[in-house]
């Protein structure tokens, strides 16, 4: 039996490929330790940033150096591994395998052949279309409760900015079936909430030769047996279509809330990103997202200090922030990939600059968000109580519908189960609520006790 500790670093996608392979090997007889005990540690990484990668070097390096004790194994998988794995296996001897996001399926058996037999092994994706994927359910998370489900692999849009598809591959859909029969194992583990992930899910289908799209996926998903709510993430406007909000609008179970990254305000920037929309574009879906989900949320991804950005292709920023009034937004400064093109894109933009820049956008939304949030006091809700608050004594956590996080008081028998909660206040970046009675049923539409329909 070996023992094994895993670090997980960035997207959803990767907290579900390190709880596959969790599962997978838990089911080889592996035990998950603490790191100190642990045989070889386990980095699931990210490369969207250079600060993600920069987390996981020093970690190995802290890891290397670490007094009195051998150094334990090190395996490294996921697109920094894709993108540095021939590097890290230079600098460390420690680090004794290396798998891309395409070769999770060789995984498990070359972790134990790496500790049986002491030699390296490097499962870099050499060819960006094949797919050795990981047959597993994730049925060993960290919450019972919810559960991710990759729904397509790669990307092919090619955001000048983006890393992506050069480290997970060109775009390929899962079989429906094979979501289907992982829907089930998670739903008979006694998993409530299910959130369909991909790089963007809005393409899902579109390499089928049969119709099948993504909003069929959501329709046939919502409509399974034991099924109680379902979110997805995240969608691209260039692609979010009518028939995925219409199934919105209709399937109960499906939580109205949408993340649709603008990344910029300015068509100048918005080509050279190569987005495929302008901002009256993106406004027309806005519009018809919140004309059929009205009490829907939208979050939104904003990149400033893109390179080239003028100060008034950033106003064109600040105004699309104060326009579109999203619930949230996911700021970050622009950080140069090496190996996209934007990385060689002449006016490159300062690092004081970008971080003003992030600044005012981040002041501006603060005041829209809270401002958003102090409408829904008085409302009520139905609650999934997912988790313990990170801070206060006897006191839950859970999320709207709409996506909105609530903290309300409560102790761990209520874990698992539906609450009707009835928002009390708000804070920075999230809601205060009070339970107002049990909601054994996840019914996202219906009046409760003469309550707010939600």
């Amino acid at each position: 039996m070996y023992c094994f500790s895993m670090k997980i670093y960035g997207c959803q996608m990767n907290v579900y490929d390190a709880d596959r392979l969790r599962t997978a090997l838990v089911s080889r007889g592996w035990l998950e330790t603490p790191e100190e005990e642990a045989d070889i540690v386990i980095f699931v990484t990210c490369s969207i940033r250079d600060k993600a990668e920069q987390k996981v070097w020093s970690e190995i390096g802290r890891l290397n150096s670490a007094e009195g004790r051998t150094p334990p194994a090190i395996a490294v998988a996921g697109c920094m591994a894709q993108r540095t794995g021939t590097q890290l296996m230079k600098r460390y001897s420690s680090v004794c395998l290396v798998c891309g996001p395409r070769s999770l399926g060789k995984l498990p058996g070359e972790l134990e052949n790496v500790m049986r037999t002491g030699q390296r092994v490097s499962l870099l994706d050499e060819n960006p279309v094949s797919l050795d994927d990981l047959a597993v359910a994730p049925l060993l998370r960290a919450n019972p409760w919810k559960a991710f489900i990759t729904i397509a692999n790669g990307c092919d849009n090619f955001c000048t900015y983006c890393i992506v598809p050069y480290v997970r591959g060109r775009f390929i859909s899962r079989e429906p079936v094979v979501i289907f029969r992982e829907v089930e194992e998670l739903v008979s583990s006694g998993v409530r909430e299910i959130t369909l992930i991909g790089q963007n899910v809005n393409t899902y289908g579109r390499d089928f030769d049969n119709g099948y799209v993504f909003s069929s996926l959501l329709d046939d998903v919502a409509s399974m047996d034991g099924v109680e709510r379902v979110r997805f993430s995240t969608s691209h406007p260039k692609d979010l279509t009518k028939d995925v909000v219409d199934v919105m609008s209709r399937r109960p179970s499906v939580c109205p809330g949408i993340n649709l990254p603008i990344q910029s305000g300015s068509d100048q920037i918005l080509k050279l990103m190569n987005r495929g929309y302008t901002v009256e574009k993106f406004a027309s879906i806005v519009e018809m997202i919140r004309s059929a989900l009205p009490d829907g949320s939208l979050t939104s991804d904003l990149i400033v200090g893109f390179p080239g950005e003028t100060s008034a292709d950033f106003e064109r920023s600040v105004e699309a922030v104060e326009r579109f009034r999203f619930d949230m937004i996911h700021t970050a400064a622009y950080s140069p990939r090496e190996g996209t093109s934007a990385a060689g894109i002449e006016g490159q933009i300062s690092g004081p600059e970008k971080r003003r820049r992030l600044g005012v956008v981040n002041s501006i939304q603060t005041v829209i968000s809270q401002e958003i949030n102090e409408a829904l006091v008085g409302r009520t809700f139905s609650v999934l109580a997912d988790g313990t608050a990170p801070r206060g004594d006897s006191m839950l956590q859970g999320r709207t519908p709409s996506d909105k996080v609530v903290i309300f008081p409560g102790d761990i028998s209520m874990l698992g189960s539906f609450f009707r909660v009835r928002i009390t206040g708000t804070k920075k970046w999230c809601l205060s609520g009070e339970v107002v009675k049990a909601d054994g049923k996840a019914s996202l539409g219906v009046k409760c006790d003469g309550l707010d329909q939600v």
